[in-house]
């Protein structure tokens, strides 16, 4: 042996490629060890190689000596022992280095420090500031700017102690100026308005009641109740009243929108109609169509129409609030019954989840192909969605046939999609629901783990109320400012500021006759209101970066905690006493900073996300192909980007959960061991999430089944108890969406589960090798699913 050892040379060994057994065989002869130091250490090879050599390919190497001492030449098939490259040239291939064995590594490190540390100081100082900027807005705005309309004189209608108390709503002079591009310029018609108690409920000109108020003084009674406050002078001219704007020049029928009277459009036959009439005096002696009014009121159109929408809304929600919240609470019932049953059951109801999904989508089909047969042969169900324009009663759209022929196709796509699915991934999927069952027995021990969702609930719900109410204080900032209104467009003073308390002492109204001082919006010219709307995007950008925290926190909190039941040699006897608790104090001690650091990443690029989108909606009109063209390649790119981070983010704070390190070691660390069983990770990431998504689905959709049955009144037994609502899909989408996030809610802790379970098993397989000196961590049924060879026997009896 010593005479082949002494015929090898290694002078040369760096230019050789190096290679690794899969066999972890250690170097104990001291006569191989020796040689092999003095090699490297002439050749100058890093300490690092050096450690990689003499630790992994010593024992290997001893073999094939011990082999060529007694044949008396050198092995050259290299490839019949099994090998695979690591070095080349000094250069390392495969991605970080393996864990090795440690003996006294048990689980989450207890004894760590604080990481991120100046992260976390400018975090708190964020926190802080976001404190003073809410204390700020607070003191400068007044939400009854929104909920109340403001008149031409800057007053509230409808405010109490006021002479507007019973005027609740607000009225527009001459609502045909509201086609001009001061609406665009300053958010304003510039016709004058007034606080009303009701509003009008008829066609009237002012020229026929001032003609008539001798012998009909009821109209003149009901018409002066649209002018100004203490006008009852019908001998002054009509030039001079219309010119001053005493009175308005016609009134028409209307119904208040979010507290605004409004034409009362509609639609008879496809012919647009006020009051059935189709034509109307303006006042100023010419008839005009109802298109003309229409055409007009475009300036406020959209607006109003979204505040109708709105307001109908606002009253479905508070007649429906009570049942919205048992339809929520049996949403928490059934996903907290589903993940008990799966720590018993979890192949058999991971299978009811699929076949729950495919039953409730294919139940959706034929419904939409019933309501689809149904309306026809009915006049106007055949019109399009396109004919009928935009309608703010969406019941409308329901008596289309298109309408139920496209969600029947929508429907149809996604069930041949799962069903594919299921069959390209079913062997996937049986391996995916194994791991799911490991999973299942994790949370039995630590059954607290399911109720953690709710404090990350909580804390995200604070800070949508905090960013809600600050942005709204943000949004009322400021003193009312006044206009010049002018009737003549070629008015030199049009659009300037004044003040109404001296506007009649100047000789604006002798320049141009007919010009007024009215309100126009709230602002300010202080150094606070010019930066108004910096302070809404770090509003929004510190919003962001708060969810992102939450989030992080509870799946740093919640991957502490599995890693403990995984680390555990004896299961449930080595878990340690209060593990979920442990791991909140430790994330919350030590890596405040480490998590804040990464919720800012995620948070940066889900601000320009937010802004690509604001970008993307204001140029929508834009002829430039190739502006839209570039804005959708940075939308897409910065949605990967964005998926891609959280993906590395919740394998950060999983390695952070276990080994307490900084979050750009964490991530690396996390990275390179996902890349070194990057076939484990193609095979059950996307496939766990998957089945996980059907059980949210089925969750959402069971729950949206059951109100849509109830809301419609079809269910005899509570047909009285339904509310009457305008819009029965506002409810029942609630209850849709609100059942799907409390489901994710719930059902993310098995997804946590899973992660931090699969990152721990590939850590498991490189730092222990099932032997008696280095048992596995992992049980026996883990090792079948995801093992490259079957456990010792004594680990397998155990």
């Amino acid at each position: 042996m010593s005479h082949s050892l002494a015929n090898f040379k290694l002078d040369s060994l760096d230019e050789y490629e190096c290679y690794v057994f899969a066999a972890n065989i250690k170097l104990d002869q001291p006569a191989i060890r020796q040689p092999l130091r003095q090699a490297l250490g002439y050749n100058g090879i890093h300490a690092r190689v050096l450690k990689e050599l003499d630790d992994v390919i010593g024992g290997p190497l001893s073999i094939i000596f011990q082999q060529s001492g007694e044949s008396r030449e050198i092995l050259v098939n290299w490839k019949l022992a099994n090998v695979v490259p690591v070095f080349k040239n000094r250069k390392k291939e495969d991605p970080g280095e393996p864990r090795k064995f440690d003996p006294k590594f048990r689980g989450p490190i207890h004894n760590r420090h604080c990481t991120d540390i100046i992260c976390c100081v400018i975090f708190i100082v964020v926190i802080l500031g976001y404190i003073a900027l809410g204390i700020v807005a607070w003191v400068h705005g007044d939400p009854r700017k929104v909920i109340y309309p403001t008149d031409s004189y800057g007053q509230f209608c409808g405010q109490k102690d006021t002479l507007n108390e019973n005027k609740t709503i607000l009225f527009y002079f001459n609502i045909l100026k509201c086609a001009s591009p001061v609406v665009l310029i300053n958010l304003q018609c510039p016709t004058t308005q007034l606080c009303v108690s009701k509003c009008p409920d008829r066609f009237a000109t002012y020229i026929d009641v001032q003609a008539s108020y001798r012998y009909k003084p009821d109209q003149w009674n009901y018409y002066k109740q649209f002018c100004k406050p203490g006008f009852n002078n019908p001998r002054k001219s009509v030039a001079q009243v219309l010119r001053d704007e005493d009175c308005p020049s016609m009134i028409i029928p209307s119904r208040p929108f979010l507290k605004r009277c409004f034409p009362d459009f509609s639609t008879k036959n496809g012919v647009l109609t006020v009051a059935n009439q189709t034509t109307f005096k303006d006042g100023r002696g010419k008839t005009r169509n109802v298109t003309d009014l229409r055409e007009a009121a475009n300036g406020i159109n959209n607006v109003l129409d979204a505040r109708s929408v709105g307001m109908k809304i606002f009253e479905d929600y508070a007649i429906s609030w009570y049942w919205i919240l048992i339809g929520l609470f049996i949403a928490m019932i059934v996903s907290l019954l589903f993940l008990v049953l799966l720590r018993f059951m979890a192949g058999v109801l991971f299978w009811i989840f699929i076949f729950g999904v495919i039953g409730i989508i294919g139940y959706g089909i034929w419904h939409c192909y019933w309501e689809y047969d149904h309306l026809k042969g009915i006049p106007g169900s055949d019109l399009t969605v396109y004919d009928i324009g935009f309608q703010t009663d969406f019941r409308v759209y329901l008596q289309l046939r298109q309408t139920w022929l496209a969600f029947m196709i929508l429907l149809c796509v996604v069930e041949v999609i799962i069903i594919l699915m299921l069959i390209f991934l079913r062997n996937r999927i049986r391996i995916a629901i194994a791991l799911l069952k490991e999973g299942s027995r994790a949370i039995g021990y630590i059954m607290s783990t399911l109720f953690y969702p709710i404090v990350t609930f909580t804390l995200i719900a604070i800070c949508i109320s905090y960013w809600a109410v600050t942005a709204v204080f943000l949004a009322t900032s400021g003193e009312p400012v006044y206009k010049i209104m002018a009737n003549q467009t070629l008015c030199k003073y049009a659009n300037l500021t004044c003040d109404p308390e001296t506007f009649n002492t100047t000789n604006v109204t002798k320049v141009c006759p007919g010009a007024q001082c009215t309100f126009a919006f709230y602002g300010g010219e202080s150094l606070y209101h010019k930066y108004i709307f910096i302070f809404q995007l770090a509003n929004a950008f510190v919003f962001l970066w708060l969810v992102n925290f939450a989030i992080a926190l509870g799946q740093c909190t919640l991957a502490g905690a599995f890693a403990s039941y995984y680390w555990a040699s004896r299961k449930p006897a080595d878990i340690p006493l209060w593990p979920l608790f442990s791991s909140f104090g430790r994330a919350i001690r030590y890596h405040t900073g480490s998590l804040a650091f990464g919720a800012l990443i995620l948070a940066i690029v889900q601000l320009i996300r937010v802004i690509l989108e604001y970008l993307d909606h204001k140029l929508k009109g834009t002829q430039n192909a190739f502006t839209r063209f570039l804005l959708c390649c940075l939308k897409c790119c910065f949605w990967c980007l964005e998926k891609f981070l959280k993906f590395i983010n919740r394998n950060a704070y999983i390695m952070i959960a276990i080994y307490g390190k900084n979050f750009c070691t964490s991530a690396k660390e996390a990275f390179f061991l996902l890349m070194r069983n990057v076939v484990r990770v193609a095979v059950l990431d996307k496939v766990t999430d998957f089945l996980l998504f059907l059980g949210k689905i089925l969750v959402a959709g069971g729950v949206g089944v059951l109100a849509f049955f109830f809301f419609t009144q079809r269910i005899p037994v509570f047909a009285q108890e339904a509310p009457t609502l305008n819009y029965y899909w506002v409810p029942l989408l609630t209850v849709i969406i609100g059942s799907y996030l409390v489901a994710h809610g719930f059902f993310s802790v098995y997804a946590m589960c899973v992660d931090t379970l699969f990152l721990c098993f590939c850590e498991d397989l490189e730092r222990n090798d099932g032997s008696t000196a280095k048992p596995y961590f992992m049980s026996a049924s883990l090792h079948r699913i995801l093992g490259k060879k079957e456990l010792s026997p004594k680990k397998a009896a155990g």
